[in-house]
């Protein structure tokens, strides 16, 4: 799937980690990924294998934790998305948006404290930011307040889609403090009083992913659970520009998973008397998708060495994510074409693919959002409202 042999670039010791990781997917998560899917479960049985291959925050360093490249994580990324682009939401949850919001916004303390457990996957996170009626606002709109009072905070308000959440053991909540306005972040442990998870259901989409709509009531943390470096807005974008680039990456896999089943598929399925892949229309299909999957491929990969090496803009992530989830959208439903009635059964797995494409084309920025950002970029003048 990697045409243009971009993996070429990694080092052994990486190329060996996604061996490994590709044995795991392989054995364990592809045989039981529809069964998940068609009933809204998660696969718990499945994070203490996955947290022997050293993977839970992979670029990050200190604490114990790997140091690898963004480069490989992207990589990672890849390989869980062409599998199963639920169980890599779950995976980027954790790794990017909870563990990243400990790793850039938190003291030392608490980086001591929570990122190694959840480098083994011993301890879950999650991440609150989107609201019921807050979504691409959040920047200015979050309803959800802090109040201080002595060293506790007072949380209220409402968080929607909120991944992990019903399971996590920690899930970062960024709420608005009374006091000055900025917005904050806390970490708030599973069963602190005031604070409850619902999971969402009858999703369309990542159905396998463990959405949660949280209640805060009046829920009480204390002022070492405020994550010490979070100051404004501008440190919870800073988490999202990070993860925003391995949500590009997502959408890379998810456009090789449905790519894969669909070229296994043109060389088996006969009509007319051979193999439907040895038809023009057909080719056709797959050497547009296989177009989309390799410039896309190409992007992320500099994105993340642009990364890797400091230099990454919030715009030029923008690109990426806007630009790879719109091809990914191409992708999978030129997959679905050539696959006709059988594309949609989920024993093909293809519509699982189409499916999953809808809620990564959405979620960290929208592709208007992410045009917006890079046009004020490109023009010095903002147009979001």
């Amino acid at each position: 799937m990697d045409f243009y042999r971009l993996a070429d670039d990694l080092p052994e010791p990486d190329l060996e980690l996604l061996d490994r990781l590709r044995t795991f997917l392989d054995a364990e998560v592809a045989p039981v990924a529809n069964w998940h899917w068609a009933r809204e479960r998660f696969p718990h049985h499945l994070i203490e294998p996955l947290g022997k291959l050293d993977l839970g925050g992979l670029s990050y360093s200190g604490h114990g934790l790997p140091g690898r490249t963004s480069l490989l994580d992207g990589f990672v990324t890849l390989e869980l998305a062409s599998t199963d682009p639920s169980f890599a939401t779950f995976f980027g949850v954790h790794t990017g948006l909870a563990m990243g919001s400990i790793h850039l916004c938190g003291s030392e303390e608490q980086k001591a404290e929570w990122l190694p457990p959840m480098h083994r996957f011993e301890k879950i996170g999650a991440f609150g930011l989107t609201e019921p009626n807050v979504g691409s606002a959040a920047a200015r709109g979050l309803t959800t307040t802090a109040r201080r009072e002595g060293d506790e905070w007072v949380l209220n308000g409402e968080k929607k889609w909120i991944g992990n959440a019903t399971f996590a053991d920690v899930t970062v909540i960024w709420a608005k403090d009374e006091a000055d306005g900025q917005v904050k972040g806390f970490l708030v442990e599973k069963g602190t009083p005031g604070f409850t998870a619902t999971k969402i259901e009858g999703k369309i989409a990542l159905r396998t992913v463990q959405n949660a709509h949280i209640e805060l009531v009046d829920c009480r943390v204390s002022e070492a659970s405020r994550l010490q470096r979070a100051r404004t807005f501008a440190d919870t974008a800073a988490v999202l520009r990070m993860t925003r680039t391995s949500v590009a990456w997502q959408a890379v896999g998810c456009s090789i998973g449905a790519y894969r089943r669909a070229l296994a598929y043109a060389k088996e399925r006969e009509q007319f008397g051979r193999p439907i892949g040895g038809f023009q229309l057909v080719q056709d299909l797959l050497v547009r998708m296989l177009g989309n999957i390799t410039s896309s491929l190409c992007l992320v990969a500099q994105l993340s060495r642009l990364q890797d090496a400091g230099r990454m803009t919030e715009e030029q992530a923008s690109l990426a994510k806007a630009f790879c989830t719109t091809k990914m959208r191409e992708t999978v439903g030129m997959a679905r074409e050539l696959m006709g009635g059988n594309g949609i059964l989920l024993e093909h797995e293809v519509g699982r693919f189409v499916a999953d494409a809808e809620a990564i084309h959405s979620y960290e920025g929208t592709r208007e959002m992410n045009t917006l950002i890079v046009g004020r970029a490109l023009t010095g003048q903002s147009a979001f409202v």
